[in-house]
């Protein structure tokens, strides 16, 4: 059983940075990873996510060149920065986690089977 906790969301201005963290009570090596965001009135989307051999990352069209993930399997954490923010990337984050997880093309069809409470993100002035 694996425990995910998500930490570094808040409130920053457009342009700004945010680096979202994931902290797993247990090992996440063999994981699959994800990120997903879900905001008030829309449907949960993928944002990133990196295969459980780390040798496979995919993101959103609408998040490429300006979020990166990685993951420490030493400290079983996974981190999404987060550059260039702006007001449409404002959601609840959630970190997701699959044993042998991949990380297809379209991340929301990772039958992610661990989920964080989720981080909220506002990007505002």
């Amino acid at each position: 059983q694996v425990q995910l906790v998500e930490s570094g969301g808040g409130l920053v201005q457009p342009g700004g940075s945010l680096r979202l963290s994931c902290a797993a009570s247990g090992f996440l090596l063999d994981y699959g990873v994800g990120w997903l965001r879900q905001a008030p009135g829309k449907e949960r989307e993928g944002v990133a996510c990196m295969s459980s051999s780390g040798g496979s990352t995919n993101y959103a069209d609408s998040v490429k060149g300006r979020f990166t993930i990685s993951r420490d399997n030493a400290k079983n954490t996974v981190q999404l920065q987060m550059n260039h923010l702006i007001p449409a990337t404002s959601a609840v984050y959630y970190c997701a986690a699959e044993y042998l997880g991949g990380c297809p093309r379209h991340i929301a069809m990772q039958p992610f089977g661990y989920w964080g409470a989720g981080t909220q993100v506002t990007v505002s002035s």
